[in-house]
């Protein structure tokens, strides 16, 4: 394993047994006094737990078993739990501290008790919300359409990350939901797989059941590129669905491009999209996981941008941050200049398979 990837593990694993800790520092603190038996017993559970997302991570990218697809799902779980309980102790010390400027005493486990129970609440919350897809429209005016093209839509399926979490009966039931909405086109910019060791073919077969009028086209993220790429691409191509790896395809008039996650950094990036030659008179769309490196794709002449990777930030406070990152290009339809940019939150999830703050979705777009 190269530097890079064991430095990341490291410093990862560091941040969870740092949260662990802390959480158990506070259970401990606030709970107005437990024995010595409970609270080694609540340190080693803590213990173990702050090895299981790790561990089931690493044996999910190089093993597929019922038994780690189990192990992974509970890790998951936990994760997401853990991000609710780590803000419950953080509130604790915050009341704690609010209680001794008043002059209060006493009410710490009521406090610990109220604020460890609403973390519990929100994380069955995330869970229920997760798996509630919803369906985002958006017309989208795009200068220069082909007449054939108008009141077409399309289908954004991004981020379903096909995997240990979400498997053929996840995808199934998507499959089932976008067939009820028919679509003329279906567009996958991106993390349809997430990169773990899985069946692949068994994930993805349910995607042939789609069968739009002209096509269905698909772009890799990050994820797609941390497994068998070529693998991916071969399995997607043998159920009808064009990968678009750095090329663009004219269909009915209207030109269509993909850019391979690999290829997004700036310098590539625009030379990938000089090498098209897009018609600036005629309307575009590009399929770009990330909704980055903007005036590069504007200046390149493409009318409209499509992409995903964002989840909206998923789980609170992590939405606070993706909106820092992304600004208003984080989730729906934005502009950019001349440039039209649709963002969706995704259909799945990565690590804890939980939303809150943000919406499990896919995306018609009608042109106009």
């Amino acid at each position: 394993m190269k530097a890079w990837p064991v430095l990341g593990i490291v410093v990862i694993q560091g941040l969870l047994f740092s949260a662990h800790w802390f959480i158990y520092h506070t259970l401990i603190a606030f709970s107005g006094g437990v024995g010595a038996a409970a609270s080694q017993a609540l340190g080693d559970v803590l213990f173990v737990m702050s090895l299981s997302f790790v561990a089931a991570a690493l044996l999910g990218f190089y093993s597929a078993n019922w038994l780690v697809t189990a192990l992974y799902r509970i890790a998951a779980v936990w994760l997401g739990l853990l991000n609710f309980f780590f803000l419950a102790a953080l509130l604790c010390w915050v009341a704690g501290a609010l209680l001794s400027l008043l002059g209060a005493s006493g009410g710490k486990p009521q406090i610990e008790a109220t604020l460890f129970a609403l973390a519990l609440i929100a994380g069955v919350y995330g869970l229920v919300n997760a798996r509630t897809i919803r369906i985002r429209r958006a017309t989208i005016k795009l200068p220069d359409l082909p007449a054939s093209w108008r009141g077409r839509t399309a289908l954004v399926l991004s981020d379903t990350h096909l995997g240990h979490v979400n498997g053929p009966a996840f995808i199934r039931r998507i499959v089932a939901q976008a067939a009820r909405l028919s679509p003329d086109i279906i567009l996958l910019p991106g993390d349809i797989f997430d990169g773990s060791k899985a069946e692949v073919e068994a994930l993805a077969i349910p995607l042939g059941g789609l069968n739009p009028a002209i096509g269905s086209y698909f772009v890799t993220g990050n994820h797609d590129e941390f497994g068998d790429t070529a693998h991916y691409a071969e399995v997607l191509t043998n159920l009808g669905i064009r990968v678009l790896d750095n090329e663009m395809v004219t269909v009915e008039g209207l030109q269509i491009a993909g850019v391979s996650y690999g290829s997004t950094s700036p310098i590539r990036l625009q030379a990938t999209l000089q090498g098209f030659h897009v018609d600036p008179d005629r309307a575009s769309i590009l399929l770009n996981h990330v909704p980055t490196h903007l005036p590069i794709v504007e200046q390149a002449g493409i009318s409209l941008q499509i992409s995903g990777h964002t989840h909206a930030g998923q789980i609170f406070p992590f939405t606070w941050f993706t909106r820092r990152a992304f600004g208003k290009f984080t989730c729906g339809l934005q502009q950019f200049g001349a440039l039209q940019v649709f963002t969706s939150s995704g259909a799945g999830t990565w690590g804890p398979p939980m939303r809150v703050g943000t919406r499990s979705e896919m995306a018609l777009l009608t042109f106009e």
